[in-house]
């Protein structure tokens, strides 16, 4: 799960973006301050994974807060929810690093669609060793040079993910049907049954027998 806390002056604003996150699976709400005060104790404290962050609050800017998290070297991506429309702010917030920049009034769909791709990069890069060029264009968004969109860390090989991605057409399998009807093992077919769920290819569910723990199942999306 994504801690994510998100700091707005405005408590009705704030609350709007509070819903909006909880809808969202993957993330969490670990804090909500409204003020540069309260944001910087609870990001000391709570060491949320990512910030949404607005530039004007009661006792200070949010750049400023965002530079001093840069000097400390504090380990945590910032998104900025903003009504500020000056192309400055813009360019000081690209050169401090901010992951995305959103102008308020913030539309759920606008949110959701940052914070999904945020969560697939977050999860691509952590399952990677090495990187390799593709790999750096899927997590930049870019396309050139690559034939294929997908994000294939180390372990996740073409061939067998096509598959794979073929045998989950119909309903849900298990990781253990779709092994056998590709000839792998269970545990391989697992691992690339969850990329492809991180990859929004594939969802899982939970399917309840009489006896035993619950299997989990597979659907192409």
């Amino acid at each position: 799960m994504i801690k994510v806390l998100i700091v707005e002056d405005d408590p009705a604003i704030a609350e709007i973006h509070r819903r909006f996150v909880e809808r969202l699976p993957g993330f969490v709400l670990c804090g909500l301050a409204l003020t540069l005060s309260d944001a910087r104790e609870q990001i000391t404290v709570l060491k949320p994974d990512l910030v949404l962050l607005d530039v004007w609050l009661p006792d200070g800017e949010g750049l400023g807060l965002l530079k001093q998290l840069r000097q400390e070297g504090a380990e945590v991506d910032v998104i900025l929810l903003t009504a500020a429309r000056e192309a400055a702010t813009l360019q000081e917030a690209m050169r401090l690093g901010v992951v995305d920049f959103i102008l308020k009034p913030v539309v759920f769909e606008r949110l959701k669609g940052t914070l999904e791709k945020y969560r697939q990069s977050s999860q691509a890069l952590a399952s990677l060793a090495d990187i390799s060029q593709q790999d750096v264009d899927a997590l930049f968004g870019s396309t050139a040079g690559s034939a294929n969109p997908l994000t294939l860390p180390k372990g996740i090989d073409a061939l067998t993910l096509e598959r794979i991605l073929s045998a989950l057409a119909g309903e849900g399998a298990s990781a253990e049907e779709i092994g056998a009807r590709v000839g792998v093992s269970r545990t391989t077919a697992r691992r690339y049954l969850e990329f492809l769920v991180g990859q929004q290819l594939a969802s899982p569910e939970l399917e309840y027998g009489t006896v035993g723990r619950p299997e989990r199942r597979y659907r192409r999306r």
